[in-house]
């Protein structure tokens, strides 16, 4: 897609990083109320060994999770509930590993870190909130356990550094690998694969936020819609090679003409839509006119053969022709038909009276 679609890419990238954000939304929620109904168990089994200090204190925590787990999908700032989670429970972590009467093997706990880091934060909020808690972790359990730096001591460190500096780079570089493939994935959703130009779903989105825009600023819009005429004769006659190059063809035509805020899209098959923003009907007319010229004028050149190429355009205004972009689909698509009933490689701008369209019919026949 060329340079004039930047800002409704803008648009459509807003809109996939609040897809990722109600995805975290939904992972803390689970995390919230796993580890408060693990808390509650524990609680219940503090309560019999008699801690109730400990007891008590879990039951509180257990509560606080389950009201974040309920308030979460609601939250405004996400990753402010996020730390808040995160923090006292990495603190916790620390703090069983040099509790009294601590079992040997809780430090594996600390490995836990980097992996709720990495899911909830990304990539560098993980890694800067990561490696301090782990450098911290290894000091406090290594100090509490009286480390002699003999052999078996020095075995003894290197298998708990290591082991926590593999998992530390195993997810950090798994994380990016995976964020690539989510922006690939995000690109391919949003871009036609054969014109460059947006896909439908994109395009749709982007027509919803610019009638929003104006409805703002009380400013105009215009959606044009455009069919490549005859197509089905292109590909019976040179082939589906040359359908395709035909489609692209026409594209760098109409995005060599765009200007910096409009916008086009592929809606399917030789279905194309245009957003022109910030312009009426009087000022988007003789810019869809030059369009429709070019495009009969520029033959597309194919294994040495020219072939003649042209497209009809049917066009609605904001707020003229309705609000909203179902009513201004439906008024391009109904000037779209006549411009094809009239005879094609036209622009139709305004509603033509039945009965001319009737003559028009009867003297074809």
């Amino acid at each position: 897609m060329g340079d004039g679609d930047y800002n409704d890419h803008r648009d459509v990238a807003g809109h996939c990083e609040g897809l990722r954000e109600s995805g975290k939304r939904a992972l803390m929620r689970t995390i919230l109320l796993a580890t408060g109904l693990t808390l509650g168990g524990f609680s219940v089994l503090q309560a019999l060994a008699g801690n109730y200090p400990f007891a008590i204190l879990e039951v509180l925590s257990t509560a606080l999770l389950l009201f974040g787990a309920w308030r979460i999908e609601r939250a405004r700032r996400l990753y402010l509930w996020i730390y808040l989670y995160l923090i006292p429970t990495f603190c916790f972590i620390l703090y069983i590993i040099v509790m009294p009467d601590a079992s040997a093997a809780a430090f594996v706990w600390l490995y836990m870190i980097p992996l709720l880091a990495y899911l909830l934060l990304g990539k560098q909020r993980a890694f800067l909130l990561t490696v301090p808690f782990m450098l911290a972790g290894l000091l406090l359990y290594f100090a509490d356990n009286h480390l002699n730096l003999d052999t078996l001591g020095l075995i003894d460190l290197g298998n708990a550094a290591l082991c926590g500096v593999l998992i530390l780079v195993f997810v950090h570089i798994y994380d990016g690998l995976r964020m690539q493939a989510y922006e690939e994935l995000e690109r391919l959703a949003q871009t036609d694969s054969l014109t460059g130009a947006a896909s439908r779903g994109s395009f749709q989105h982007a027509l919803q936020r610019s009638i929003q825009e104006a409805e703002r600023s009380n400013g105009h819009l215009v959606l044009v819609l455009l069919d490549v005429d005859h197509f089905k004769q292109v590909n019976d006659q040179w082939g589906h090679e040359a359908g395709d190059m035909a489609l692209q063809h026409i594209c760098q035509i109409l995005q060599q003409r765009l200007r910096v805020t409009d916008f086009l899209g592929r809606l399917g098959g030789e279905e194309f839509g245009l957003l022109l923003r910030h312009t009426d009907s009087a000022g988007a007319d003789p810019l869809v006119e030059k369009l429709r010229k070019q495009i009969a004028e520029q033959s597309l050149e194919y294994d040495g053969e020219q072939i003649e190429l042209s497209a009809t355009f049917g066009l609605a205004a904001w707020p003229r022709d309705g609000r909203s972009a179902a009513e201004l689909y439906r008024a391009a698509d109904r000037r779209l038909y006549s411009g094809k009933q009239r005879g094609r490689n036209q622009l139709v701008s305004a509603d033509v009276p039945a009965e001319l369209l009737l003559d028009k019919f009867d003297v074809r026949l």
